[in-house]
């Protein structure tokens, strides 16, 4: 009885602790929510603020992958982020974005397959455990985000990769009672340019389509 008490307590702790691991995180959620969310609405509530900072919110921001499998199937998987923020400029028309990604999170559901493509015939985790997408710009059509010109490092290398918006909104969270923005991206790549070459010669695709989630919380001034 002891030890299991034992083991609910860390296994607590660790949830606790993974919860919300930014600082700023913190800074944009002036209580701790109860973790049940209400049965309220969203407040609709404009485009991103001119000048504002947000916080990328890792519990609704991921980056899924597909990969064709001898041309028959798809193989998916998912990386979680664990660091990232925007910065809208002072027009509004334009903005910067930087978001880690945790590449040891990846999750394709299958355990073999997760510690093959960590290995170094795919990502490479030891030696390159994160990647980066970094942005100095970005198109708004209106008050919706719709383009994003960036930089993916991956493997120790940088090439340019373009995030189109499939959905964009922002709305006032009913649990923080601050605006978070956000939508859905995607791009395809092809991993070849980062040095992935294994499998491309007997039936693993070279383009890679990236679906990328996000929602980022509006820091207080």
């Amino acid at each position: 009885m002891i030890q299991t008490t034992k083991k609910l307590a860390v296994a607590a702790a660790a949830l606790l602790a993974c919860a919300w691991p930014l600082a700023a995180l913190a800074q944009a959620i002036p209580t701790a929510p109860d973790f049940t969310a209400p049965p309220m609405a969203m407040q609709p509530s404009g485009g991103p603020i001119k000048g504002g900072r947000y916080v990328i919110d890792p519990t609704h921001t991921f980056v899924n992958y597909e990969i064709g499998h001898y041309g028959t199937t798809t193989n998916r998987g998912r990386f979680s982020t664990s660091d990232g923020s925007v910065q809208i400029d002072a027009s509004g028309a334009s903005g910067a974005v930087d978001v880690t990604m945790d590449m040891s999170s990846i999750n394709t559901g299958v355990d073999l397959l997760n510690r093959h493509v960590q290995s170094k015939d795919f990502f490479n985790v030891a030696a390159f455990p994160t990647a980066r997408f970094r942005a100095e710009k970005m198109t708004l059509a209106g008050d919706k985000v719709s383009e994003v010109p960036g930089t993916l490092t991956m493997l120790g290398q940088t090439r340019p990769v373009l995030l189109k918006a499939s959905r964009f909104n922002c709305y006032m969270n009913p649990m923080f009672k601050r605006q978070v923005c956000g939508g859905d991206f995607e791009t395809t790549i092809e991993r070849s340019q980062w040095g992935m070459l294994w499998g491309l010669n007997f039936g693993f695709e070279d383009k890679v389509r990236l679906l990328v989630q996000v929602e980022a919380i509006n820091l207080p001034d």
